[in-house]
């Protein structure tokens, strides 16, 4: 049995996804939500805020492996900064847990939990949600994103390990 964390890095909101596969390879969620923080606090104790939740987040639920959505470039560049910066927090909290975070991006997840690199928002969080067998889809959207990314991870490892059979 593997435990995966799964983050999908943001200032406002970054989504957190805990993914066990089981000896049988099924697929559990063991935890998802959110870590938000308040839009008129100061970035860097925005950035403290997420820090802190992570850690407790590591520390209670310690996981084995974790992947996070890779920043893509986007038309609004301060936003994109204060991802960058969020997603900067999060990989230290990663690596000071003695994690190696895998990273993924938005296409690759999507042909990974969807089957189609271009699949609409809504297929991927369908899918994570029959691939959990959880009752409705996870919210808010960025749990959802979270789950997807560590979903993508156990799939990336278990495709990883074939291509490295001996047969």
């Amino acid at each position: 049995m593997t435990l995966v964390l799964g983050i999908d890095p943001g200032t406002a909101t970054t989504g957190y996804g805990l993914v066990r596969q089981n000896r049988d390879d099924s697929l559990e969620a063991l935890a998802f939500g959110v870590i938000t923080t308040p839009a008129k606090m100061a970035a860097h104790k925005r950035l403290i805020l997420i820090y802190d939740q992570l850690n407790e987040i590591l520390l209670l639920h310690r996981p084995e492996r974790c992947a996070v959505e890779k920043l893509f470039f986007q038309r609004n560049v301060t936003n994109a900064i204060a991802v960058g910066q969020a997603r900067g927090v999060v990989m230290l909290a990663l690596a000071q847990a003695g994690l190696d975070p895998a990273e993924y991006t938005p296409n690759e997840i999507k042909l990974a939990v969807a089957g189609y690199g271009s699949a609409e928002k809504k297929q991927v969080q369908e899918m994570v949600r029959m691939l959990l067998e959880l009752e409705s889809v996870p919210r808010p959207d960025d749990a959802a994103d979270a789950l997807a990314v560590a979903i993508t991870h156990i799939h990336s490892a278990r495709m990883q390990s074939l291509s490295n059979y001996p047969g």
